[in-house]
């Protein structure tokens, strides 16, 4: 009876692992290892470099005062931390010896040249909708930026999460090899913006709830989420009480996305990035076919305000007072703000929202919107992490999120506290 447990033990093992196999291989094309032998045309390098842009590659494949796409930024994730790779053409580190074939399957399919399962830290998940002659563009300028010989750095991941066949279990739950579908319904307008957000664009990666291993039942879905490990909340794109669209104006949205600022927001922390490496860079065409899409995503009402806790007295009288002291000369006594400068703080949704990770991250380490062509001093906030304690941070945001039209619940010290003990603030 024994062996036989045993060897049904066995069975099942064999049986499961060539269902994550078969699960992880679907959608697969045949790949070629034919190296390119002739270089890509001017045009095709050129448009190559705008998708590059508008998919926001520099960002993560550049480490700070590194060459361009050298890769090594290290990408701190839940389970360790993913360091990205060398995407110049350099023949010994980075992709000099890659295929377009290999190029393809890495964004379409999640896998290396030599077939290993890639971290979803680098987005294939939405860059599986990219198309094949997008892919190929990118593929084309990558060849012609200087090559740099810079070794990959191995990943620092936490067992299990370090080995193939846990990456292969996590893909056969959560990651499906796709294609860009255009709504027939829709204008090419709208489907237009839907591939540059959904995919190219990979909106989703950030504007996203994430389970406990790191994954949606619906990546492309953009109800919001706390960025793992950076303390920075993504608010909902389909709410309208965080960062829906849909009863703005275009032109109101364009001009978000091309200079960072908007007559009712601005942008600060990972989407600054955003905004000053790829969507400044964007054809009018695009930012209004993403402007169409983003305005018309359906908005949902479940991240409205939850009921007020009040708070004391004394910590209200406390935060008044620092409040005169530290923020009234940008923001006003009434939160007006000051246009084109400060932003107003009565009735703002930002401070309304119910996950305060964004408030506390501003006060304690200070934001600036990205300096753009159509806003290049964008004004901004000093960080406040060596003159106010945590109660003192606690109670200033707690008086504003109560104040000037504001009904949102108040900041806990505690909460301050580990908010700066996780950035180092």
């Amino acid at each position: 009876m024994m062996k036989r447990a045993i060897l049904a033990a066995l069975f099942g093992v064999l049986v499961l692992a060539a269902l994550v196999i078969f699960l992880n291989l679907r959608g697969e094309d045949e790949m070629h290892d034919a190296l390119p032998t002739t270089p890509a045309a001017a045009e095709t390098v050129s448009r190559g470099a705008y998708l590059a842009r508008a998919g926001n590659c520099v960002t993560c494949h550049t480490d700070r005062g590194g060459a361009p796409f050298a890769g090594g930024r290290a990408i701190e994730t839940p389970f360790g931390t993913v360091y990205a790779s060398n995407l110049t053409p350099d023949k010994a580190t980075g992709i000099g010896n890659w295929s377009a074939d290999n190029f393809w399957r890495a964004l379409h399919n999640g896998r290396g040249k030599d077939g290993r399962l890639l971290y979803p830290a680098f987005p294939y998940p939405n860059y599986t909708l990219v198309t094949r002659a997008d892919s190929d563009a990118i593929f084309d300028y990558l060849r012609s930026v200087p090559p740099v010989q810079r070794a990959n750095r191995a990943h620092r991941l936490r067992w299990p999460y370090s080995t193939q066949a846990a990456l292969a279990v996590w893909r056969a739950l959560y990651f499906t090899v796709g294609a860009n579908h255009e709504e027939r319904t829709q204008s090419a307008q709208f489907n237009r913006g839907a591939y540059l957000v959904r995919g190219l664009g990979h909106c989703s990666a950030c504007h996203i709830t994430r389970n406990f291993l790191g994954a949606s039942s619906d990546m492309m879905d953009l109800s919001g989420g706390l960025i793992p490990m950076q303390n920075w909340y993504a608010p909902s794109l389909t709410s309208p009480a965080e960062a829906g669209v849909a009863d703005w104006d275009l032109a109101q949205i364009e001009h978000l996305l091309q200079t960072g600022v908007a007559p009712r927001s601005a942008v600060l922390g990972p989407m600054a990035e955003v905004v000053l490496h790829s969507t400044q860079y964007l054809l009018p065409a695009d930012l209004r076919a993403m402007a169409v899409y983003l305005k018309a995503l359906p908005q949902t009402h479940e991240h409205d305000a939850a009921p007020v806790v009040t708070m004391s007295a004394r910590m209200a009288e406390r935060g008044a007072k620092i409040y005169d002291q530290h923020c009234a000369q940008c923001h006003g006594d009434k939160g007006e703000g000051v246009p084109g400068a400060y932003p107003p703080l009565a009735a703002n949704r930002a401070v309304n929202l119910a996950v305060t990770a964004n408030l506390v991250q501003v006060v304690l380490n200070g934001g600036f919107p990205p300096s753009t062509a159509g806003n290049p001093r964008p004004f901004g906030m000093p960080p406040f992490a060596t003159v106010l304690s945590d109660a003192d941070v606690a109670a200033v945001i707690s008086h504003i999120r109560a104040s000037w039209g504001n009904h949102a619940a108040p900041v806990s010290e505690f909460s301050v506290s580990q908010q700066r003990d996780t950035t180092g603030s």
